[in-house]
């Protein structure tokens, strides 16, 4: 079972790592549904090369991490990344589901943007999956 949930979670870190690494690299698609804006459609963050890019290489550690405990090959890691990663990656995700409470997640307030319905739509929804399969595969 576990198996299954950690080739679940390397899929989707592979996938979403990937769209930002397309964003590094000059892709245009799904860019402006994918950054927070108020209600004039001004984006509240700007996010460039640098900051896309570290958010790429994180989901592609994260997908490392979850391949690691797929008993494929052994891969040794330090006892604390072992013991702390698989909390920290869900709690990461699970706080993204909830938000910021303005313009991120399940109890935001400005929700009309077109990354609002986008956000309550998708994001939300599979950062709290993301961060609840991180449970299981924990618990289990």
């Amino acid at each position: 079972m576990n198996t299954i949930l950690e080739s679940i979670l390397i899929i989707i870190f592979l996938i979403i790592s990937i769209i930002h690494f397309y964003w590094v690299f000059g892709g245009l698609k799904g860019l402006n549904k994918a950054i927070p804006t108020d209600e004039k459609g001004k984006r509240v963050i700007n996010p460039g090369k640098i900051e896309t890019s570290i958010v790429g290489l994180g989901l592609l550690l994260f997908a490392f991490y979850y391949f690691t405990k797929i008993v494929i090959f052994e891969i040794e890691l330090p006892k604390l990344i072992v013991s702390y990663s698989g909390w920290i990656i869900s709690a990461i995700f699970i706080l993204r589901a909830v938000g910021d409470f303005k313009y991120v997640g399940f109890f935001k307030k400005i929700k009309n943007t077109e990354f609002g319905k986008f956000d309550s739509k998708y994001f939300s929804i599979l950062s709290l999956t993301i961060g609840i399969i991180g449970i299981l595969i924990e618990i289990l």
